[in-house]
């Protein structure tokens, strides 16, 4: 399958952000792109391999950091790294991708670089053990993978999900963030903290 043309999501002097969605679940996968040096990164490898590397091809993609291990969110994993590009995913979370295969760690507060540009990981347990999120420096955009979504957190009733967990990890760590900031998640729309933070009682007395 050929890469769409028309992906383009977000953009401002220096960065770019393109959004596919693909697969069954409908994951968003994303890339976020340096304006100034061409080089880029894309945040899960879901599904639909082929499109995700001639969009990786087109956009200069050189690594792949997955938000967390569950399995919608790695499909393509085998395929990136059989072409070549470096997959990193958390240590908590690492033991999910033994099938498919990782690279490196990520780690909470780790500054990832490419090209003039800066994403500070964010460590979000609840979802999984090593969830993450990714904060662009300098742009309003927070990367949330399957933490926050428009309308409350991510599923938490699995065996390795925790609902308490999960609100502690979006009120310490996401909502502090200002109010415009804008919530880019692992699935469906964008959303802004400032949408969804007067929401938290409600979230927690529904208990998901």
């Amino acid at each position: 399958m050929a890469a769409p043309t028309n992906t383009l999501h977000w953009s401002n002097a220096d960065a770019e952000v393109h959004k596919v969605v693909v697969g069954p679940y409908e994951n968003n996968v994303f890339v976020v792109r340096c304006k100034r040096t061409g080089e880029a990164v894309l945040i899960d490898a879901a599904n639909e391999h082929e499109m995700l590397l001639e969009l990786c091809q087109a956009l200069g993609v050189t690594r792949v950091l997955e938000t967390h291990g569950h399995w919608d969110h790695i499909q393509a994993v085998p395929a990136m790294r059989e072409a070549g590009y470096e997959v990193a995913v958390t240590k908590l979370d690492a033991p999910m991708l033994d099938a498919v295969g990782y690279d490196v760690f990520l780690d909470d507060a780790e500054v990832i670089e490419f090209g003039k540009l800066r994403m500070n990981a964010i460590h979000n347990p609840g979802h999984t053990p090593g969830s993450i999120s990714f904060e662009l420096v300098g742009t309003p955009l927070l990367f949330t993978g399957d933490t926050l979504f428009p309308g409350g957190p991510g599923n938490t009733k699995s065996e390795i999900g925790d609902f308490d967990t999960i609100i502690d990890s979006i009120t310490s760590k996401l909502f502090t963030f200002p109010a415009d900031t804008i919530i880019l998640p692992g699935h469906g729309l964008d959303s802004t903290i400032g949408s969804e933070r007067p929401h938290l009682d409600e979230w927690i007395e529904r208990g998901w």
